[in-house]
C-alpha cells in the first residue's frame, strides 16, 4: 500500500510539473531538454558544425535540443539499449557503447570523427534500495567518463549525470584526472529534492590517463 501511495503522489507531481507541461507544450521528448538548454545556455557546448555523441539518449530530448543548437550543420549520434524513433539530424544506434558490437555500431555511425562533445544523461532502473541504486548510477557515469576518455577531441567536453552521495567524491577525482577543467552544475529543472548534479570536464589532461 505504501508502495502505491508513493506511486500516485510521484505521478500526481509529475503531471503537474511545470517543465513537464512545458516539454508537451514545446514539443520536447522530455524534462530533460530544459536541462541540456540551460547548461547550454551557459557553458555553450553546442555550435554548428560540432561532432556530438549522446550516451543512453532514449526518449531523445538531448538530441533535440543538440539538433535545434547546432541547425543541421555537424553530426549528432545517439545510443541507447531501448528503440527510440528517429528525428531529423540525429543518427539513432540501439546498442551498448560498453560492448564490442555495440561501439562499433557507434564508431560506424560517426563516420571516423572523434566527438567535440560527449552527453550523458543515463540512470539506472530505480529499485528503491538506495545503496545499490547509487552504485548502478556510478558504473553508468563511470562506463560514460570512460568512453569519453578514449574518444573524445583532445579539446573536447564531456556532461554527465550524477548523484550526490557515497562515490561523488571519488568520482570527481576521476573527472579530474582526465579533464582539466571540471565544474559542477545543478540547473533549476532538476527537481529541488533531487540529488542529481551534473559534472562537466572540459580538455583532456592526457588521451590515456588512467581512472585508477
Amino acid at each position: 500500500m505504501k508502495r502505491q501511495a508513493k506511486t500516485r503522489a510521484w505521478h500526481h507531481q509529475h503531471v503537474n510539473d511545470f517543465y513537464v507541461r512545458q516539454s508537451v507544450e514545446q514539443g520536447w521528448r522530455s524534462r530533460a531538454a530544459f536541462k541540456l538548454l540551460e547548461i547550454d545556455e551557459r557553458d555553450h557546448l553546442l555550435k554548428p558544425g560540432l561532432t556530438v555523441v549522446d550516451l543512453g539518449c532514449a526518449p531523445g530530448g538531448w538530441c533535440q535540443v543538440a539538433a535545434s543548437r547546432m541547425k543541421g550543420q555537424g553530426r549528432i549520434v545517439g545510443i541507447d539499449l531501448l528503440e527510440m524513433t528517429g528525428m531529423n539530424g540525429v543518427t539513432i544506434v540501439q546498442g551498448d557503447f560498453s560492448e564490442a558490437v555495440g561501439l562499433a555500431a557507434l564508431d560506424e555511425a560517426l563516420g571516423g570523427r572523434r566527438p567535440d562533445l560527449v552527453l550523458s544523461d543515463m540512470a539506472p532502473n530505480i529499485t528503491g534500495i538506495a545503496h545499490a541504486d547509487q552504485a548502478k548510477s556510478f558504473a553508468l557515469a563511470e562506463l560514460a567518463l570512460d568512453y569519453a576518455r578514449d574518444h573524445l577531441q583532445p579539446e573536447g567536453a564531456f556532461l554527465v549525470k550524477v548523484f550526490q552521495g557515497a562515490g561523488f567524491e571519488e568520482f570527481m577525482r576521476a573527472m579530474r584526472r582526465v579533464f582539466r577543467k571540471v565544474a559542477a552544475r545543478k540547473p533549476k529543472a532538476s527537481r529541488d529534492r533531487s540529488r542529481e548534479v551534473y559534472l562537466l570536464g572540459r580538455g583532456l589532461i592526457d588521451a590515456g590517463a588512467e581512472l585508477n
